[in-house]
C-alpha cells in the first residue's frame, strides 16, 4: 500500500512553507511515527512524521517552497523495516560468554602491540622537543624518573602555559602557529522563511510604532539570597531549578496589574486592555528568535512559571513548538544578559505595546544608606509604544518591577508597598 505524506498547515494565515531538512535518504525504510523531515514557515518549524512504517520515496528537495497540502513524499508500507545490524551485533555480543569476549585472538593482540608501539613513537617525538636543564636531568637520574613520569606528574596546564608556548612556537619558522594566508572568500546562504518574516516584522515595528525606551537598575541581592537559601529544597519539591526568570515574570505580572496601559495594545482606533497577563519569553534558537507564551501568569506560582519556561523553551529550541503557543501575548520579556549584554533597547513584539529587557548581573559599587557597598546590579530596559503608553506609566511600571525584584516578599501582597497596605493607606 502506498500512502502520501502531505505538507501540514502551520496556521490559518500561512499558505506556503519551505522544506528545511530531510532526516532520511530516498529509498530508506522508516519506522512508524519516525521524524523524517521538517518544514519551516514564516512563524515556526514543523516536523514531518511517518504515519506508517515502510520504504520512503522523497518527492521534494531541501529548500523547495511547497504549498499546504502538497505531497512531500510517499511511503510504501509493503516494505517493512528489518532489525538493524547494529542491534543484532549488540545482541550477539551480549549473548557471548564473558570468557569468550575477554579472550584475545592473535590478530587483536598483534594490533594492540602495534598501537602501543605507535603511541610510544609519538611520545618520543613530543618528548624530543621538551627542554631539560642539566641540573633537572641529574635529579631525574638520581630519582630514577623518566621524562614521561615528570610530565604526567606536573600540575594542571593553564592558559598562561598555552600563551607561553604559543609565543615560543610563533618565533619558529614553519610552525602551525605561523600567520595564516590572507583569504577573500565569502559564503552566501539563502534566508529562511522564518528569518525573512522576522526581518519584515522588525522593520515594520520601527516604522509603524512610536517606540521609546526607558531605563532603570535593580539590586538582585535579595533574589540571589533566596535562590541560595532555598534552591536545594525547591529542586527537591518541584523538580526544577529556581532561576531569575520566574522572579522577573512574577514581578512583571504584578506591575502589569498596577499599570494596565502597559498590558494594552492598539487594534484599529481602539486600545484593548486585557484583564489577564500572557507573558512571552523570548528564546534564541538556531532558526531565529521565538517568543512562546505563558498564559495567565497572574494565576501561576514561581514553581509553575519555572516549569513552563523549561518546557516551552526546550521545545522551542528543538523546533517543536506549536503555533498556538507562539500566538497572542500581552507583554514580552527578553534576557540579553545570558549573552553578556550590559544594556540594550529591545524591539517591541507587535501588537504588544511593551517589552522588558534584562541584562547581565555585574557587581558594582552603589550607595546604600550613605555607605558604598558592592551589590549585584542589573540594568533594566523597557521599550514601549508611546501611542498607547504615556511616559508616567512606563517609568512607574519599570520602577514597580525594580521594587518587586529588590523586595521579593512584596509579591505576596500584590503591591510594592506592603507596609502601606497593612496600615490601610
Amino acid at each position: 500500500m502506498i500512502i502520501e505524506l502531505k505538507i501540514p498547515s502551520p496556521g490559518e494565515s500561512i499558505t506556503e512553507v519551505e522544506l528545511a531538512n530531510w532526516f532520511v535518504e530516498n529509498g530508506d525504510v522508516v519506522q512508524k511515527d519516525q521524524e523524517i523531515g521538517e518544514v519551516e514557515s514564516e512563524k515556526a518549524t514543523l516536523p514531518l512524521i511517518a504515519e506508517k512504517a515502510g520504504k520512503v520515496e522523497l518527492l521534494a528537495e531541501v529548500g523547495q517552497t511547497l504549498s499546504i497540502g502538497d505531497i512531500a513524499c510517499r511511503i510504501d508500507t509493503s516494505v517493512q523495516p528489518t532489525e538493524k545490524k547494529e542491534e543484532t551485533k549488540e545482541k550477539e555480543t551480549a549473548e557471548k560468554p564473558v570468557e569468550e569476549s575477554d579472550k584475545k585472538t592473535p590478530e587483536k593482540a598483534e594490533t594492540t602491540t602495534r598501537e602501543k608501539e605507535e603511541l610510544q613513537t609519538e611520545k618520543k617525538k613530543v618528548n624530543a622537543h621538551v627542554k631539560v636543564t642539566p641540573v633537572a636531568r641529574k635529579m631525574m637520574d638520581e630519582e630514577g624518573l623518566s621524562l614521561d613520569d615528570v610530565i604526567n606528574g606536573l600540575r594542571k596546564i593553564t592558559s598562561s602555559d598555552i600563551q607561553a608556548i604559543k609565543h615560543i612556537w610563533t618565533s619558529d619558522a614553519g610552525n602551525s602557529f605561523t600567520k595564516k594566508e590572507t583569504s577573500r572568500e565569502e559564503e552566501r546562504n539563502s534566508m529562511s522563511q522564518l528569518r525573512k518574516k522576522i526581518s519584515q516584522r522588525l522593520v515594520a515595528v520601527k516604522n509603524e510604532t512610536a517606540m521609546l525606551t526607558t531605563f532603570n537598575e535593580a539590586d538582585l541581592t535579595a533574589v540571589m539570597e533566596i535562590r541560595k537559601k532555598y534552591q536545594e529544597k525547591f529542586v527537591e519539591k518541584h523538580g526544577v531549578k529556581l532561576g531569575f526568570m520566574s522572579f522577573f515574570t512574577k514581578a512583571v505580572t504584578m506591575a502589569l496589574q498596577q499599570y494596565p496601559k502597559v498590558n494594552s495594545y492598539l487594534e484599529g482606533d481602539e486600545i484593548v486592555s486585557p484583564a489577564f497577563c500572557d507573558v512571552g519569553i523570548a528564546v534564541q534558537t538556531e532558526k531565529g528568535l521565538m517568543v512562546p507564551i505563558i498564559r495567565n501568569t497572574e494565576t501561576l506560582s514561581l514553581a509553575d512559571i519555572e516549569q513552563q519556561i523549561l518546557d516551552i523553551a526546550g521545545r522551542a529550541r528543538k523546533n517543536r513548538i506549536s503555533m498556538d503557543e507562539l500566538s497572542g501575548g500581552t507583554f514580552t520579556i527578553t534576557n540579553g544578559g545570558i549573552f553578556g549584554s550590559m544594556l540594550s533597547t529591545p524591539i517591541l513584539n507587535p501588537p504588544q505595546s511593551g517589552i522588558l529587557g534584562m541584562h547581565n548581573i555585574i557587581e558594582r559599587p552603589v550607595a546604600i544608606n550613605g555607605k558604598v557597598e558592592i551589590r549585584p546590579m542589573m540594568y533594566l530596559a523597557l521599550s514601549y509604544d508611546h501611542r498607547v503608553i504615556d511616559g508616567k506609566d512606563s517609568v512607574s511600571f519599570l520602577k514597580a518591577v525594580k521594587e518587586f525584584i529588590e523586595t521579593p516578599s512584596a509579591m505576596l501582597f500584590g503591591t510594592n508597598d506592603p507596609e502601606g497596605l497593612l496600615l490601610g493607606l
